[in-house]
């Protein structure tokens, strides 16, 4: 019997929670990633864009993935992203999360720099074969500034069996189409972007790497779970609720407004390692009125 895939149903972006002197609190990321679990997500993903990664010292990244692998204790995978400003560094880092104990990795190209595909291929193909974890590609070209094609995806996808998935972010549901008429069902597609998850879900996507979930983690699984089995019409009125708060996802300060669900849902806090700052002003107002109305609305699960 072959294993079941790593790399579907809803998967948090784990925010990192900060302590107040903004050391990362383990003892709340543990009992937050198990309350996930708890509500039916199926992973872990830590040390993605939403969980501050570039904030993080390589020391604190590697005690986050052994936090975690220690807390689920076998309940579910932990797949820490791997990103890091230099090749050697990602590659170090990817192999420090076998030896935690993760069960895959999200392999992101490096912080900063971005260029050609020569360059940006010799990466992705160094954290690939750093260890023998399944992978997840993540294309995000509005964060990262490097975008994969599909055929770049399929290059390497057919290059390394241990190429599993690939998280989905350029915001263009099209790539959905693009990779499956190239790889068929080679790969896992996941949705990357909070605001696109039925699109994707009824474009093929099998999961969903999620943000709002953080802080709603049972609608969210329902969410998921209606689009994947109904299709959009089963989940048109919950998305019709989301998408206020999903919208918060896919905006600069995201990981603010996310921390800021989190704190009104009464899971979690919302400090920010600088150079990032709490919202305030206009910003904070605008962001409460759509989390208050979210929260007086709140449907029946």
């Amino acid at each position: 019997m072959s294993k079941p895939s790593l790399w579907r149903g809803v998967i948090p972006a784990i925010t990192t929670p900060f302590t107040a002197d903004y050391q990362v609190d383990h003892a709340f990321l543990a009992e937050h990633a198990n309350c996930l679990i708890d509500a039916g997500c199926t992973g872990i993903v830590p040390l993605g864009s939403l969980g501050e990664a570039a904030t993080l010292s390589f020391d604190e990244k590697i005690a986050i993935m052994r936090t975690l692998v220690k807390a689920l204790d076998g309940r579910a995978p932990v797949m820490p992203g791997i990103a890091a400003l230099s090749t050697d560094e990602a590659v170090r880092l990817a192999r420090e999360a076998k030896a935690a104990g993760c069960a895959g990795l999200m392999v992101l190209p490096p912080y900063v720099y971005s260029t050609d595909w020569r360059e940006m291929g010799a990466h992705m193909r160094a954290v690939i074969t750093a260890t023998d974890l399944p992978c997840m590609l993540y294309n995000n070209p509005v964060a990262y500034k490097t975008d994969f094609v599909p055929e770049q995806i399929a290059e390497l996808a057919h290059a390394y069996p241990n190429v599993q998935a690939v998280k989905e972010s350029s915001g263009d549901v099209r790539r959905f189409a693009a990779l499956k008429a190239l790889l068929g069902d080679r790969l896992e597609l996941l949705v990357g972007m909070d605001d696109a998850v039925v699109e994707g879900v009824c474009m093929g996507a099998t999961g969903w790497i999620a943000g709002v979930v953080n802080a709603y983690p049972e609608e969210s699984v329902r969410l998921f779970e209606l689009a994947r089995d109904g299709g959009s019409r089963a989940a048109a009125d919950l998305y019709a609720w989301s998408l206020p708060l999903l919208r918060l996802d896919t905006v600069p300060k995201f990981v603010q407004l996310i921390k800021l669900i989190q704190q009104k849902a009464g899971i979690g806090n919302e400090r920010v390692r600088a150079p990032r700052l709490v919202l305030e002003g206009a910003e904070r107002e605008h962001a409460l009125r759509v989390i208050d109305h979210a929260i007086a609305t709140r449907p029946e699960l």
